[in-house]
C-alpha cells in the first residue's frame, strides 16, 4: 500500500473495500474527527479523506497519565501528512471513582456536535455486553446507533490495525486501554474471548447481528408508544405494559442526566399512575406527582 503522502493510495484495493463498509458524509462535506492516535481513530480520519470529506482532526488530551500530550503531536504528524487541519484540545478530568465515564463526558463536551468517531465492531460487541450486565432492554441492547457520525462501525479493529501497518502509520498504544479497573477492558479481554472460546466461534458477528435485531424491535416499540400521553394516569394505567413503560422513559429521558431511566424508576411512575401511590422519586432530584389525573414531572434541587 502507498504512503499516504502518495496520490494514488485512494485507491488501493485495502481502502476500496473498507470503505465500502462505512457510512461517510458525501463527498466535500466538511467533518470533525474525533482522533485519538489510535489505530480506530487514524484509519477513521484516513478514510475520511479517501471518501472526499474535508476533515478536521481533533485530538482530546484528558492530561490523565505522563506524556499524553505527545500523543497530540503523533496526531498532527498524520493529519499534515494528510493535508488535514487539526488541533488538540485539554480537559481536566479529576482522579477518582467512574474514571472512564467521567473522561467520556469531559471528551465529548470539548467535541463539537456532530463529531465523527471511529467505533468499530468491537466497540459495538462490547457495549451490548455491558448493557445487559447493567440489565438493559432491548434500547440498551441495540448498542451504538449506526450512522454518518459512526462511519466506521462496520470494520472490525483488527482492519483498522492493518490499515495503519499498510500506510506506514504509527498508531499511540494507550495503556489504560489493558487496565482491568476498567469494565470495558475486562469485557475485550476476557469475556470476548471465553465467549469465542464457548460458542467455538467469533462472538462480535453475532453480538452486532444481536443489536441490530433490539434495534429494530425497539424502535417500533418506541414509535407505537409515541401515541400514548405519559402525561394522562389512565392512559398509561390502561395501556400494555411494554409500551406504558416505553412511554414513560421517552418522557423522563430529557430530565435525566447520564444513562435513562431504569425498569425500577419507570415502574414508580406506572404505579403512581395506576393510583397505588401519589408520587415517587426518579432520579437525580427528579420527581413525578399525579394531580387531578395527571402527572407532572417536579424538578427539585440537591438537598
Amino acid at each position: 500500500m502507498l504512503p499516504p503522502t502518495d496520490p494514488g493510495w485512494r485507491s488501493d484495493p485495502l481502502i476500496v473495500d473498507l470503505l465500502s463498509r462505512c457510512s461517510f458524509p458525501a463527498p466535500r462535506t466538511p467533518v470533525v474527527c474525533a482522533v485519538s492516535g489510535g489505530a480506530d481513530s487514524l484509519t477513521l480520519l484516513v478514510l475520511a479523506v479517501a471518501a472526499g470529506c474535508h476533515p478536521e482532526a481533533v485530538h482530546v488530551d484528558h492530561r490523565l497519565r505522563p506524556g499524553s500530550a505527545s500523543e497530540a503531536v503523533r496526531v498532527g504528524e498524520v493529519a499534515e501528512a494528510l493535508d488535514v487541519p487539526w488541533r488538540s484540545v485539554a480537559v481536566e478530568v479529576e482522579a477518582g471513582s467512574d474514571l472512564e465515564n467521567r473522561a467520556r463526558q469531559a471528551r465529548y463536551a470539548a467535541l463539537p456536535e456532530g463529531v465523527l468517531t471511529g467505533h468499530t465492531a468491537e466497540d459495538q460487541a462490547e457495549t451490548v455486553i455491558l448493557q445487559l450486565l447493567r440489565g438493559a432492554g432491548p434500547a440498551g441492547a441495540s448498542g451504538i446507533r449506526p450512522g454518518p457520525n459512526r462511519p466506521i462501525l462496520g470494520l472490525r479493529r483488527a482492519e483498522t490495525e492493518i490499515l495503519c501497518a499498510g500506510l506506514g502509520l504509527s498508531p499511540v498504544v494507550d495503556p489504560s486501554n489493558t487496565d482491568p479497573r476498567f469494565r470495558r477492558n475486562r469485557v475485550r479481554h476476557e469475556v470476548l474471548p471465553v465467549l469465542a472460546d464457548v460458542g467455538d466461534r467469533d462472538p462480535v458477528p453475532l453480538l452486532v447481528r444481536h443489536a441490530d435485531l433490539c434495534r429494530a424491535a425497539n424502535d417500533h416499540l418506541v414509535a407505537t408508544a409515541g401515541g400514548i400521553d405519559p402525561t394522562d394516569a389512565r392512559a398509561l394505567a390502561t395501556a400494555p405494559p411494554a409500551l406504558a413503560a416505553e412511554a414513560v422513559r421517552c418522557w423522563l429521558r430529557p430530565h435525566i442526566h447520564g444513562y435513562p431511566p431504569d425498569q425500577a424508576a419507570v415502574e414508580r411512575v406506572l404505579e403512581v399512575a395506576r393510583l397505588e401511590r401519589r408520587a415517587c422519586e426518579v432520579a437525580g432530584g427528579v420527581r413525578v406527582a399525579r394531580r387531578a389525573g395527571r402527572l407532572e414531572v417536579e424538578l427539585r434541587s440537591p438537598s
